[in-house]
């Protein structure tokens, strides 16, 4: 235990370390030492100059939000997949494996382009991921003398579906005003984050995310199985459908912030279970730091290094991949 607490601060400096790297770093750089003197000013109410006021807008209407909405992007992507990892005891199942995140597509595709309300958006979102989720377990219960396989099988039928449904949404929106943003959303950026809308969605974010890791002891006895988890004093049907559905919120909502972020909720839970062990009470924790940190510094690199931003879910699978693959090989060495 102490080894993981010991991996739990050194994860939370290296989170540290990467927010204030992130801070100057895009297109439009902030020096912090320019940037610390107007903020000072601006608390002080002296009068800014244009540079000022500019660096505060850079800084509070662009940077911030953005860095913000990574941190709870990458959490809560991680942390749901950890949960449906361990409460459906399968580990290739993930978010997006799942048919949540298309689901959660689909439904946020319904509310921008059909109603432009943020909250029925978020409400369309929880709908369509909960739908996803539900039709791969619908599936599994079909067949359940091969349940793993038939979860899997279910989850890209599922996915399947919903990107099609998402497609038909795309085929009937405005080409020359809803499309294209619909398109590039769908491909998953934190570039359009805006303050108003990171503030709608983190905080329900945050609770369900604090709701995940707080019941990590649960965590470890339902993925014994439900018999073990009753022996174990765990209510299993009533609390693992309190995870699931916590973890399906979360992950419906990052598709409204940020678009379909692939791997990360089936990467990184692999590859903290490698550093920290399987151990749920501190493992869910640092699935959410890694994750944290893992988006922050890819949209770091895509926002710093192309003068055309790379979409975030592009970045994320092409960084992904070989991770995963390498994950898959460790674990078959060490066995």
């Amino acid at each position: 235990m102490a080894h993981s607490k010991k991996t739990l601060l050194i994860l939370s400096l290296l989170l540290l370390a990467a927010i204030v790297f992130a801070l100057p770093m895009g297109r439009y750089p902030l020096a912090l030492g320019d940037l610390c003197r107007s903020l000072l000013d601006a608390w002080a109410g002296r009068p800014l100059n244009e540079e000022q006021s500019r660096q505060l807008f850079l800084f509070f209407d662009l940077r911030l939000p953005r860095i913000g909405a990574a941190l709870v992007v990458g959490a809560c992507l991680s942390a749901s997949g950890t949960v449906y990892q361990n409460m459906f005891q399968n580990p290739l199942v993930s978010p997006g494996i799942l048919g949540v995140q298309h689901g959660a597509a689909f439904g946020a595709a319904i509310g921008i382009v059909f109603f432009s309300s943020w909250p029925l958006t978020q409400a369309f979102s929880f709908a369509g991921g909960a739908l996803g989720v539900g039709l791969s377990l619908f599936f599994a219960w079909l067949y359940p003398r091969a349940r793993f396989l038939a979860l899997v099988v279910g989850g890209l039928v599922s996915s399947s579906f919903f990107v099609a449904l998402t497609s038909l949404v795309q085929y009937v929106a405005d080409p020359n005003r809803q499309l294209p943003e619909l398109v590039y959303w769908l491909m998953g950026t934190l570039s359009r984050t805006e303050p108003r809308q990171l503030a709608w969605s983190a905080p329900l974010m945050l609770a369900g995310l604090a709701y995940i890791c707080l019941n990590g002891k649960a965590v470890n006895a339902l993925a014994m199985g439900d018999d073990e988890a009753r022996a174990l004093g765990v209510q299993s049907m009533g609390m693992k459908l309190r995870l699931i559905g916590a973890a399906t919120l979360i992950c419906s909502l990052t598709v409204v912030l940020a678009g379909v972020i692939n791997w990360v909720g089936l990467v990184i839970p692999h590859v903290m279970r490698f550093i920290i062990g399987p151990d749920n009470r501190v493992g869910l924790t640092a699935s959410a730091l890694g994750g944290a940190l893992f988006v922050l510094l890819t949209d770091t690199l895509i926002r710093s290094v192309w003068t055309v931003e790379l979409p975030l879910g592009i970045a994320t699978s092409l960084i992904s991949m070989p991770l995963f693959a390498f994950s898959l090989w460790y674990d078959w060495k060490r066995r």
